[in-house]
Protein backbone atom coordinates (compact mmCIF):
# COMPACT_ATOMS: atom_id res chain seq x y z
CA UNK A 1 0.00 0.00 0.00
CA UNK A 2 1.29 3.19 -1.30
CA UNK A 3 2.35 5.93 2.00
CA UNK A 4 -0.02 8.85 2.65
CA UNK A 5 1.57 12.25 1.02
CA UNK A 6 3.29 14.54 3.11
CA UNK A 7 1.38 18.21 3.00
CA UNK A 8 4.08 19.47 0.98
CA UNK A 9 3.86 16.45 -1.18
CA UNK A 10 0.24 17.53 -2.22
CA UNK A 11 0.83 21.28 -2.74
CA UNK A 12 3.71 20.00 -5.60
CA UNK A 13 0.64 18.13 -7.08
CA UNK A 14 -1.86 21.01 -6.50
CA UNK A 15 0.91 23.62 -8.31
CA UNK A 16 1.31 20.91 -10.98
CA UNK A 17 -2.33 20.35 -11.87
CA UNK A 18 -2.79 24.66 -12.14
CA UNK A 19 0.15 24.87 -14.27
CA UNK A 20 -0.84 22.02 -16.65
CA UNK A 21 -4.41 23.70 -16.57
CA UNK A 22 -2.90 26.51 -17.70
CA UNK A 23 -1.15 25.86 -20.33
CA UNK A 24 -4.20 23.37 -21.70
CA UNK A 25 -5.99 27.15 -21.31
CA UNK A 26 -3.64 28.64 -23.35
CA UNK A 27 -3.97 25.82 -26.05
CA UNK A 28 -7.58 25.70 -26.07
CA UNK A 29 -8.44 30.05 -26.06
CA UNK A 30 -6.56 29.70 -29.57
CA UNK A 31 -9.83 28.27 -30.77
CA UNK A 32 -9.95 26.83 -33.83
CA UNK A 33 -12.09 28.22 -37.35
CA UNK A 34 -13.75 25.01 -38.01
CA UNK A 35 -14.25 21.78 -35.86
CA UNK A 36 -13.81 18.22 -36.34
CA UNK A 37 -17.05 16.35 -34.71
CA UNK A 38 -16.85 12.85 -33.14
CA UNK A 39 -19.83 11.51 -31.66
CA UNK A 40 -19.91 9.85 -28.43
CA UNK A 41 -22.99 8.30 -26.52
CA UNK A 42 -25.11 10.43 -28.77
CA UNK A 43 -25.02 13.22 -31.45
CA UNK A 44 -25.56 15.58 -28.90
CA UNK A 45 -22.50 13.95 -26.58
CA UNK A 46 -19.88 14.74 -28.88
CA UNK A 47 -15.99 15.65 -28.33
CA UNK A 48 -13.80 17.92 -30.64
CA UNK A 49 -10.48 17.75 -31.82
CA UNK A 50 -9.52 20.17 -29.13
CA UNK A 51 -10.75 18.00 -26.25
CA UNK A 52 -8.38 15.04 -27.94
CA UNK A 53 -5.29 17.76 -28.20
CA UNK A 54 -6.16 19.04 -24.61
CA UNK A 55 -6.20 15.41 -23.04
CA UNK A 56 -3.24 14.76 -24.83
CA UNK A 57 -1.41 17.70 -23.38
CA UNK A 58 -2.62 17.39 -20.18
CA UNK A 59 -1.39 13.36 -19.49
CA UNK A 60 1.68 14.15 -21.52
CA UNK A 61 2.43 16.81 -19.25
CA UNK A 62 1.53 15.12 -15.70
CA UNK A 63 3.55 11.97 -16.55
CA UNK A 64 6.92 13.66 -17.50
CA UNK A 65 7.07 15.02 -13.92
CA UNK A 66 5.33 11.87 -12.45
CA UNK A 67 5.26 8.60 -14.73
CA UNK A 68 3.73 5.93 -12.21
CA UNK A 69 0.93 7.66 -11.72
CA UNK A 70 -2.62 6.98 -13.10
CA UNK A 71 -4.80 8.19 -15.71
CA UNK A 72 -8.36 8.65 -15.93
CA UNK A 73 -9.53 10.92 -18.65
CA UNK A 74 -12.91 11.73 -20.49
CA UNK A 75 -11.52 11.33 -23.39
CA UNK A 76 -10.01 8.14 -23.43
CA UNK A 77 -6.74 8.45 -21.82
CA UNK A 78 -6.26 5.44 -18.98
CA UNK A 79 -3.59 4.04 -17.07
CA UNK A 80 -3.28 2.20 -13.65
CA UNK A 81 -1.06 3.75 -11.40
CA UNK A 82 1.66 2.11 -9.28
CA UNK A 83 2.41 5.49 -7.43
CA UNK A 84 -0.99 5.53 -5.34
CA UNK A 85 -2.12 8.62 -7.29
CA UNK A 86 -4.71 8.85 -10.34
CA UNK A 87 -5.01 11.83 -12.10
CA UNK A 88 -8.91 12.16 -12.98
CA UNK A 89 -9.26 14.38 -16.45
CA UNK A 90 -11.45 16.63 -17.90
CA UNK A 91 -10.03 17.99 -20.79
CA UNK A 92 -12.70 20.70 -22.00
CA UNK A 93 -15.67 20.44 -19.56
CA UNK A 94 -18.21 22.37 -21.10
CA UNK A 95 -17.48 21.58 -24.48
CA UNK A 96 -20.58 22.54 -25.77
CA UNK A 97 -20.05 25.88 -24.60
CA UNK A 98 -16.37 25.69 -26.12
CA UNK A 99 -17.60 24.86 -29.99
CA UNK A 100 -20.58 28.03 -29.38
CA UNK A 101 -17.85 30.42 -27.90
CA UNK A 102 -19.63 30.77 -24.87
CA UNK A 103 -17.84 31.41 -21.43
CA UNK A 104 -17.42 29.10 -18.20
CA UNK A 105 -15.89 25.99 -20.43
CA UNK A 106 -13.35 25.33 -18.60
CA UNK A 107 -10.32 22.55 -17.47
CA UNK A 108 -10.65 20.34 -14.82
CA UNK A 109 -7.95 18.23 -13.36
CA UNK A 110 -8.24 16.24 -10.30
CA UNK A 111 -6.12 13.68 -8.31
CA UNK A 112 -6.99 10.69 -6.09
CA UNK A 113 -5.30 8.34 -3.75
CA UNK A 114 -6.71 5.16 -1.72
CA UNK A 115 -8.70 8.03 0.45
CA UNK A 116 -9.99 9.84 -2.27
CA UNK A 117 -9.70 12.99 -4.25
CA UNK A 118 -6.81 14.55 -3.25
CA UNK A 119 -6.55 17.79 -5.05
CA UNK A 120 -8.54 19.96 -7.49
CA UNK A 121 -8.51 22.56 -10.14
CA UNK A 122 -11.14 23.84 -12.54
CA UNK A 123 -9.38 26.71 -14.88
CA UNK A 124 -11.71 28.92 -16.76
CA UNK A 125 -9.81 30.70 -18.59
CA UNK A 126 -12.80 32.79 -20.40
CA UNK A 127 -13.79 34.29 -17.21
CA UNK A 128 -10.51 34.38 -15.63
CA UNK A 129 -11.56 31.84 -13.31
CA UNK A 130 -9.45 29.45 -11.30
CA UNK A 131 -10.51 27.31 -8.11
CA UNK A 132 -8.21 24.73 -6.80
CA UNK A 133 -8.13 22.62 -3.02
CA UNK A 134 -6.37 20.20 -1.14
CA UNK A 135 -8.30 17.64 0.75
CA UNK A 136 -8.37 19.36 4.56
CA UNK A 137 -7.41 22.70 3.44
CA UNK A 138 -9.90 24.25 1.86
CA UNK A 139 -10.91 25.69 -0.90
CA UNK A 140 -9.89 28.79 -3.19
CA UNK A 141 -10.58 31.29 -5.80
CA UNK A 142 -7.82 33.24 -7.66
CA UNK A 143 -5.93 32.44 -4.73
CA UNK A 144 -8.66 34.01 -1.82
CA UNK A 145 -9.93 30.71 0.38
CA UNK A 146 -13.70 30.49 -0.42
CA UNK A 147 -16.77 29.13 1.46
CA UNK A 148 -20.35 27.93 0.42
CA UNK A 149 -23.19 30.30 1.62
CA UNK A 150 -25.12 28.87 4.51
CA UNK A 151 -27.64 28.87 5.80
CA UNK A 152 -29.88 28.69 3.27
CA UNK A 153 -33.58 28.21 2.82
CA UNK A 154 -34.83 26.23 -0.32
CA UNK A 155 -37.19 29.39 -1.33
CA UNK A 156 -34.39 31.93 -0.89
CA UNK A 157 -32.08 29.33 -2.87
CA UNK A 158 -30.32 30.14 -6.46
CA UNK A 159 -29.75 26.49 -8.02
CA UNK A 160 -27.67 26.05 -10.54
CA UNK A 161 -28.56 22.36 -12.94
CA UNK A 162 -27.52 20.73 -16.38
CA UNK A 163 -28.63 17.85 -18.55
CA UNK A 164 -27.72 14.57 -20.05
CA UNK A 165 -27.62 13.92 -23.45
CA UNK A 166 -29.79 11.15 -23.55
CA UNK A 167 -32.98 13.07 -24.80
CA UNK A 168 -35.18 10.13 -22.91
CA UNK A 169 -33.75 10.91 -19.62
CA UNK A 170 -34.59 14.80 -20.43
CA UNK A 171 -38.56 14.25 -19.76
CA UNK A 172 -37.47 13.14 -16.36
CA UNK A 173 -35.10 15.99 -15.93
CA UNK A 174 -38.30 18.18 -17.37
CA UNK A 175 -40.36 17.07 -14.57
CA UNK A 176 -37.83 17.65 -11.77
CA UNK A 177 -37.49 21.09 -13.28
CA UNK A 178 -40.95 21.74 -12.95
CA UNK A 179 -41.20 20.67 -9.28
CA UNK A 180 -38.33 22.13 -8.24
CA UNK A 181 -39.03 26.29 -10.09
CA UNK A 182 -41.62 26.97 -7.60
CA UNK A 183 -40.21 26.31 -4.37
CA UNK A 184 -36.55 27.82 -5.31
CA UNK A 185 -35.18 31.56 -5.55
CA UNK A 186 -34.55 30.63 -9.20
CA UNK A 187 -32.57 28.38 -11.71
CA UNK A 188 -29.45 28.68 -13.49
CA UNK A 189 -27.98 26.49 -16.54
CA UNK A 190 -24.47 27.45 -16.89
CA UNK A 191 -23.12 24.63 -18.76
CA UNK A 192 -20.45 23.27 -16.98
CA UNK A 193 -20.85 20.77 -13.93
CA UNK A 194 -17.15 21.85 -12.57
CA UNK A 195 -17.83 25.27 -12.78
CA UNK A 196 -21.64 24.55 -10.90
CA UNK A 197 -19.59 23.08 -8.28
CA UNK A 198 -17.42 25.44 -7.90
CA UNK A 199 -20.08 28.45 -7.98
CA UNK A 200 -21.49 26.53 -4.93
CA UNK A 201 -18.08 27.15 -3.30
CA UNK A 202 -17.64 30.37 -3.43
CA UNK A 203 -21.19 31.26 -3.14
CA UNK A 204 -22.34 32.08 -6.56
CA UNK A 205 -24.81 29.08 -6.02
CA UNK A 206 -26.72 28.14 -3.09
CA UNK A 207 -26.57 24.83 -4.13
CA UNK A 208 -26.63 22.72 -7.20
CA UNK A 209 -27.75 19.35 -9.07
CA UNK A 210 -27.30 17.12 -12.25
CA UNK A 211 -27.75 13.56 -13.12
CA UNK A 212 -25.49 11.29 -14.96
CA UNK A 213 -22.17 12.75 -13.87
CA UNK A 214 -18.78 11.08 -14.45
CA UNK A 215 -16.09 11.06 -12.07
CA UNK A 216 -14.17 13.68 -14.08
CA UNK A 217 -16.89 15.89 -14.41
CA UNK A 218 -16.72 16.00 -10.61
CA UNK A 219 -13.50 14.50 -9.29
CA UNK A 220 -11.55 18.65 -8.86
CA UNK A 221 -15.07 20.40 -8.35
CA UNK A 222 -16.84 18.38 -5.82
CA UNK A 223 -13.69 18.69 -3.65
CA UNK A 224 -13.41 22.43 -3.88
CA UNK A 225 -16.98 22.62 -2.97
CA UNK A 226 -16.21 19.98 0.16
CA UNK A 227 -13.25 22.18 0.70
CA UNK A 228 -15.86 24.91 0.74
CA UNK A 229 -18.01 23.56 3.40
CA UNK A 230 -20.44 22.25 1.07
CA UNK A 231 -21.56 18.76 1.05
CA UNK A 232 -21.91 16.87 -2.23
CA UNK A 233 -23.44 13.25 -2.25
CA UNK A 234 -25.34 11.37 -5.19
CA UNK A 235 -28.47 9.28 -4.53
CA UNK A 236 -29.42 5.75 -5.97
CA UNK A 237 -31.00 7.28 -9.00
CA UNK A 238 -27.74 9.07 -9.99
CA UNK A 239 -28.31 12.33 -9.06
CA UNK A 240 -25.53 14.34 -7.43
CA UNK A 241 -26.42 16.99 -5.08
CA UNK A 242 -24.24 20.19 -3.85
CA UNK A 243 -25.26 22.58 -1.14
CA UNK A 244 -24.61 24.38 2.85
CA UNK A 245 -25.32 21.68 5.15
CA UNK A 246 -28.49 23.63 5.77
CA UNK A 247 -29.95 23.67 2.14
CA UNK A 248 -28.71 20.10 0.97
CA UNK A 249 -31.24 18.05 2.35
CA UNK A 250 -33.95 20.07 1.28
CA UNK A 251 -32.73 20.57 -1.98
CA UNK A 252 -31.98 16.55 -2.12
CA UNK A 253 -36.20 16.05 -0.88
CA UNK A 254 -37.33 18.64 -3.15
CA UNK A 255 -35.34 17.03 -6.46
CA UNK A 256 -36.53 13.21 -5.58
CA UNK A 257 -40.18 14.44 -4.67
Amino acid sequence: MPHSLTQAQSRDLLALAARVAREAGELLMNRPVTFDISAKTSALDFATQMDNASEKLIVDALLKVRPQDGIVGEEGASRPSTSGITWVIDPIDGTVNYLYALPGWNISIGARDEVGPLVGVVHAPTVNSTWTAIRGEGAFFNGVPIYCNDPITLDRALIGTGFEYDVAKRVEQGRVVANLLPLIRDLRRMGSAAVDLCYVAMGAFDGFYESGLKEWDSAAGGLIATEAGAIVTTNEAGITVCAGPALHPALARAIEG
